[in-house]
């Protein structure tokens, strides 16, 4: 049989198989004849015509080599050519520039060839002002700063509290001219965070902290000064923060505060705003705090930390003064001007205000002293400090075996924020109640005066809605549902209620005898399962008076003290823990992902400036077109393989292919005719066939037929 041969592949698929090896030799080439002199410019060691990282005293020496045989009758003398020499010898003759651009490569101030060059482009060199560069000295330690060395490191970073460390250069007039901006940034930091100063000559600590090229080399990425940050309990430079912004005091403080922090914003509102989008929606157990700017400038990060720390107890919000608002604002809040600081605690209460400027300590004490609402609200997290849990102790102290609460219960309403105005009236009344003065000595308000003073009464408001079965536990009428849980109608009645909290020492031990021992039933098991404290309910009927209600609130007390109650304990409900406001903090997503995107692309950047990239392309190129050839060669192979008839024996030199041919059909005959005598022949039988017609069966000796 005739031998095929396979067809030749055409152009276009040959194309097509040694497309990406083609892709990969163009990129090399490309990076290396285009990209790569791009980013190695000529340095000035060139300029000069010596050797890089040649010492001062051989730049000098060149440059009067040069400077020798220059002549402004010269027609080859261009004043662009003088001031690229000029600016080399200066910049290679200082210590500090030289050590910059040999180790870091910076050069911050090669603008100024391109400016003179459009200036002097008609002019004598001659006429060019010397020098070129003007030398600045830059001490940190002078202006109050402080610095820190890879020997003190490991010894200041001792605390867990953030860093932000500033790498400079005493001789980089950007140094000099930021350090007005860090003074502002170090005095808004204050009680924040730690700040140092880095001198990039500590090539130890420089390496640790800059920013790396593929290659391994340090680089400054923004030029100098450059910004790092060490987050709260961060210890080594995998967790550090490069700041990549505008240096600006603003932008710094704000990245500081946002991504090292995670503080949450303060933002300002107008008269407009201000109560739509944050009076109310603030949570009713909050006090709201409006500080007014005169400036507008962004919270600083002591504020938006205070934020953070007291967000359980307060919110804080901006307000812009302007002098055309400020009638408004005295009618409104009697903010006289800004500076100033407004607390707004219980409904109906007057605003606080103080005016001034507030420095960190002041406006700490500040939120401290007004964290808390005149009238609190009582919650699962609350209940025990203000001495309204059975399962507690009065705020009096332990020893104390009988205290008080007046619990106002009520849905969210208006007439609820009435009768929490009231009851802030009874409680001033109570705390200015002075009993040695003969003109207000009244014997009905003493007790209830005695006990607040005391702080075995205490003033709380419940959210009859939110706890329900707290509600329900001790508003037992048949009027409850117009108090607690969900409402149902239009009519919201809040109720004034007392608890007796009592403590009994031989009830105590005997509970907790009982306690100690196993119990036979189940029933036994939920009676003793009481809180420890007895109590005794009373709900107020009169009228929302306040004199009323201290001469009842006196008479409860009275009774309590002195007349011998009896001792009922139960099991209080649990207060159902309220969800806490989502507190907004850190970067938005958005933000992230354009910062990820800019990594990214900074990150390209930087391999395309990486001499070895052209020759790992070159590489990559010349492997990926083994491989093709190699897959494709051993394609060929196995097609050829499977073209190829089988041939049982070897044809001899003299042997014709019409034998060979005539050979295989005669094989072939035999073999057909010995498979159809097989067929022929007969199959003996097996035990699964038939019983043939001349069986017999021989019966043995010992069978049953005998």
């Amino acid at each position: 049989m005739a031998k095929e041969t396979p067809p030749s592949p055409s152009m276009s698929s040959i194309l097509r198989a040694y497309a990406v090896p083609i892709l990969l030799f163009f990129l090399a080439m490309y990076f290396q004849l285009f990209l790569l002199p791009l980013s190695f410019p000529p340095s000035h060691y060139d300029v000069l015509g010596v050797k890089m990282y040649t010492s001062v005293d051989d730049v000098k020496e060149a440059y009067e080599n040069i400077a020798s045989k220059w002549s402004s009758d010269s027609e080859d003398s261009l004043p662009a050519d003088f001031i690229k020499i000029q600016y080399a010898y200066e910049l290679l003759t200082n210590p500090v520039w030289k050590r910059d651009y040999d180790i870091y490569g910076i050069d911050e101030s090669v603008h100024i060839i391109e400016q003179l060059e459009t200036q002097y482009a008609v002019e004598d060199f001659a006429k060019i002002k010397l020098p070129l560069l003007e030398a600045v000295s830059y001490e940190p330690e002078s202006e109050g700063f402080m610095s820190i060395t890879s020997q003190d490191f490991a010894f200041k970073f001792q605390d867990s509290k953030p860093w932000l460390i500033q790498m400079y250069s005493s001789g980089s007039n950007s140094s000099v001219q930021f350090s007005t901006a860090w003074r502002r940034i170090v005095a808004l930091l204050d009680g924040v965070a730690n700040h140092a100063m880095l001198e990039i000559g500590d090539a130890q600590l420089v390496t640790y902290l800059a920013e790396k090229k593929p290659t391994g080399q340090v680089f400054f990425r923004k030029g100098l000064p450059s910004i790092v940050s060490f987050p709260p309990h961060c210890k080594t430079a995998d967790c550090l923060i490069r700041f990549e912004g505008e240096l600006s005091a603003d932008a710094i403080t704000d990245w500081f505060a946002t991504t090292v922090l995670g503080l949450p914003r303060v933002f300002y509102h107008t008269k407009e705003t201000l109560i739509p989008k944050f009076l109310s929606k603030v949570p009713p157990n909050k006090v709201k705090v409006i500080l007014f700017s005169q400036t507008g400038e962004r919270a600083t990060p002591v504020i938006r930390q205070a934020a953070k720390d007291y967000w359980n107890f307060a919110s804080i919000s901006y307000v812009l003064w302007r002098e055309e608002d400020a009638s408004f604002w005295w009618n409104a809040l009697e903010v006289e001007s800004a500076p100033a600081i407004v607390i707004m605690k219980d409904p109906g209460l007057k605003p606080v205000v103080y005016h001034g400027s507030a420095n960190r300590t002041w406006f700490l004490d500040i939120l401290e002293h007004n964290k808390q609402l005149q009238l609190p609200q009582l919650r699962s997290t609350t209940s025990m400090e203000l001495g309204c849990d059975a399962r507690g102790y009065s705020r009096a102290g332990y020893d104390k075996a009988t205290w008080y609460c007046t619990i106002l219960v009520g849905r969210q309403s208006v007439e609820l924020n009435k009768m929490r105005e009231t009851m802030c009236r009874v409680q001033d009344a109570l705390s200015k109640y002075d009993g040695s003065d003969e003109a207000s000595n009244d014997p009905s308000i003493g007790p209830a005066a005695s006990a607040h003073k005391t702080k075995r009464l205490s003033f709380v408001w419940l959210d009859g809605e939110v706890q329900n079965k707290y509600c329900f536990f001790y508003v037992q009428s048949e009027t409850s549902y117009d108090t607690c849980g969900t409402r149902r109608a239009p009519i919201d009645v809040p109720r004034i209620l007392i608890v007796r909290y009592h403590r009994n020492a031989t009830e105590s031990a005997n509970v907790e005898q009982k306690s100690s021992k196993w119990p036979k039933t189940v029933w036994q098991s939920e009676a003793d399962d009481v809180d420890p404290a007895a109590q005794l309910v009373v709900s107020y009927d009169g009228p929302a008076e306040t004199p009323e209600i201290i001469k009842w609130l006196s008479k409860m007390v009275d009774d309590g003290d002195n007349r011998n109650l009896p001792f009922y304990r139960a099991k209080t409900p649990e207060l159902v823990p309220e969800s806490a406001e989502p507190m907004r903090t850190g970067v938005p997503k958005s933000v992230k992902a354009t910062q990820k995107m800019l990594s990214i692309w900074n990150r390209i950047k930087d391999y395309l400036a990486d001499p070895r990239m052209g020759p790992t392309l070159l590489l990559g190129a010349l492997l990926s077109a083994g491989n093709v050839w190699w897959m494709r060669s051993r394609s060929t192979q196995q097609q050829q393989q499977q073209q190829q008839p089988v041939q049982t024996r070897p044809a001899t030199p003299n042997q014709s292919e019409d034998n060979v041919e005539e050979e295989e059909k005669k094989k072939e005959r035999k073999r057909e005719a010995r498979r159809r005598n097989a067929k022929e022949k007969e199959v003996p039988a097996s035990i699964t066939d038939n019983e043939p017609k001349d069986a017999v069966q021989i019966m043995s000796s010992g069978s049953d037929s005998e």
